[in-house]
């Protein structure tokens, strides 16, 4: 368990500050928000897509004239349009989620993955944050906690996906859209916390932090 022998501003320090959870959470959520929103309005795919491509349009132009990096933002704008086209070729809106059941499915794999390979992507996206490279893998501390962290979000993967299929197969577009409000940084907060707690408990008390690797450590 963490003592108080670390700095404070170590033990102050949160996955959400090191991650930016909520506004990645909240950017992802608008755009599907936007399209049940044109869809109640119209009744209408082809609406519905055009006001959820407006809406990622916007957010789009808006986070890179705020300094987001142009790849996540084309990466996020590229989502939308491929939901977009996926509801209108098939013409039900419901599939409109189709990419966020997928993208769920994919990282939850992903994930998994990593941990088997003892590379867990906890480990990988925090250790970026800090530039640590891959220091963090050869201190056996660390790794364990990432690894036991990182179970934490293959949960809150498998849990959207427990919860979108069954509502897409049965086509209800708006407990989609609700779903994917109270799935999203709802969610992302909560696995920030568990996955923060659960790292910081599974980290010897005499340990120096996150920010230090320590490759001698037993």
């Amino acid at each position: 368990m963490v003592t108080a022998e670390r700095p404070d501003t170590e033990r102050e320090q949160s996955f959400s500050q090191l991650l930016g959870g909520r506004r990645a959470a909240l950017d992802a959520t608008l755009p599907p928000v936007a399209f049940v929103a044109g869809w109640l309005a119209g009744g209408s795919v082809a609406l519905a897509a055009t006001v959820a491509l407006a809406v990622g349009a916007v957010l789009a132009v808006w986070r890179w004239r705020r300094g987001a990096r142009p790849r996540a933002v084309l990466l996020g704008l590229l989502a939308v349009v491929v939901a977009a086209l996926i509801a209108l070729w098939t013409g039900r809106a419901a599939d409109f989620f189709l990419v966020q059941i997928f993208s769920n499915a994919a990282s939850a794999l992903g994930w998994m993955v990593s941990i088997a390979l003892r590379w867990p992507l906890l480990g990988i996206v925090v250790g970026v944050a800090l530039r640590q490279r891959g220091a963090w893998r050869h201190d056996p501390a660390l790794l364990r906690a990432y690894h036991l962290g990182s179970w934490v979000w293959v949960c809150q993967y498998l849990l959207r996906i427990s919860v979108f299929l069954p509502l897409w197969a049965a086509g209800q577009v708006v407990a989609l859209g609700a779903a994917r409000i109270a799935l999203s940084w709802p969610l992302v907060a909560a696995s920030l916390a568990v996955s923060w707690w659960v790292v910081r408990r599974a980290v010897p008390g005499d340990h120096p932090g996150l920010r230090h690797p320590r490759p001698d450590a037993s």
